[in-house]
């Protein structure tokens, strides 16, 4: 079977879905893929449907999750692996294997996991469909990183997981663009990542995140990057970004907000070092919850120069705040968010510098990109929508294997 539209003619149950998650490590400071997930689990488990998330590291699963309350997500948290390539334990694949058994689908996260392999093969053996979102992992930049590793472990491993998914979903053309070239299974979604946006219906406002900054910082113009520190994501551009801009005179701060590998977090206070910025950047570590929201609104734009990203879920965030944003087309849905007022840069310091310099310069223009990238958000990402749309996805992988028997 194939099909560019697996939505079409379905009609979503009244029964409750009994959905499984696996992703490894629930920990926040990876990054978008982790957010992504748990509000995949939140949204679906307010809609009534039983979700459970396995993982072996649960360092920010929701502990009521872990409590298993009821009406809540189930967090399940497994034995973690102990060999090289991190393959799942037999408790684990115990636990897993009782999970299924009561399960209408299994929903897979990234390709380069061996536990995704065990559970897909666990999976067909019990007749459970699964689907596998691959997290932009498989764009043209990530497949050249490591790239005679990953294509070894595409063929040896990965390959066959994504050829007997019922579905491989990407967020956006782009991204399936890119990623099919590495598998043949041609049953496609794509759909926005189901964002959980009703933390940004109520705006804190800007207090606690300026309360960050040091009292002579709070009035400058201020250019937020807030993500997982890596080098993919184009810090060190946006660092020599603002070396320019100082030059040039002008008045601003760049708050950093986000933590990675020590090494390279340390490299990053370096090249700040290195030139002579310490006055103008402001390194915040990792920020969540209220207070993140509040940064967002607190800044006056907000960059992410980088070199990948499949979905950008601190770009939709950002506009969900109201804040103007700046990109490139490193992000698969760049020409989304160019539509919806954002900004568009080459990943360059000069690039990203000029951007910057000619947006702080017409404040006006500056605010209507910011109320369109707002109501874009809401628009695009409106959770009922999309909810359903994901609900109908899940509904017809059921209804096909019950065809199929």
């Amino acid at each position: 079977m194939t099909s560019d539209n697996p939505l079409a003619s379905q009609t979503p149950t009244a029964k409750p879905l009994r959905i499984v998650h696996y992703l490894p490590e629930i920990r926040l400071e990876h990054g978008g893929v982790v957010r992504a997930v748990l509000d995949w689990c939140t949204v679906f488990s307010q809609r009534g449907h039983q979700v459970t998330l396995i993982t072996y590291q649960g360092k920010d699963m929701p502990t009521e999750w872990l409590a298993q309350q009821p009406g809540k997500p189930r967090g399940v948290v497994v034995p973690e692996p102990w060999l090289p390539t991190r393959p799942l334990g037999r408790r684990a694949m115990k636990v897993a294997d009782d999970a299924l058994r009561e399960a209408d689908m299994l929903h897979l996260h990234a390709p380069w996991f061996d536990g995704n392999r065990q559970l897909a093969n666990l999976a067909r053996r019990r007749g459970v469909p699964y689907l596998v979102t691959v997290h932009g992992m498989l764009d043209d930049w990530a497949m050249a990183q490591r790239g005679l590793k990953k294509k070894i472990f595409l063929k040896l491993v990965a390959g066959r997981m994504l050829d007997k998914a019922a579905f491989v979903h990407c967020t956006a053309e782009a991204e399936w663009q890119q990623a099919s070239k590495w598998f043949g299974n041609c049953n496609k979604v794509v759909l926005p990542y189901l964002v959980d946006l009703k933390p940004f219906e109520s705006l804190p406002g800007k207090e606690s995140g300026l309360a960050l900054l040091p009292p002579k910082k709070r009035d400058e113009a201020k250019i937020l990057f807030l993500s997982r520190l890596h080098e993919k994501k184009g810090v060190d551009i946006l660092i020599r970004a603002a070396g320019i801009l100082r030059d040039k005179k002008i008045a601003f701060t760049l708050m950093i907000a986000g933590n990675g590998e020590a090494e390279y977090e340390r490299s990053l206070h370096d090249l700040v070092a290195s030139l002579k910025l310490n006055d103008r950047v402001v390194f915040l570590g990792l920020i969540t919850g209220i207070t993140k929201i509040s940064l967002y609104q607190a800044a006056d734009i907000f960059v992410l120069p980088t070199h990948q990203e499949n979905f950008g879920l601190v770009l939709t965030e950002a506009m969900a705040c109201g804040t103007p944003v700046v990109t490139t087309k490193g992000t698969d849905i760049w020409q989304e968010v160019q539509t919806a007022g954002g900004t568009i840069a080459q990943t360059t310091p000069e690039s990203i510098a000029g951007t910057i310099e000619e947006l702080l310069s017409d404040r006006e223009n500056l605010s209507e990109r910011g109320a369109r990238g707002q109501a874009w958000a809401f628009e695009t990402l409106a959770v009922e929508p999309l909810a359903r749309r994901y609900e109908q996805l899940y509904w017809s992988m059921k209804k096909t294997l019950n065809a199929e028997r």
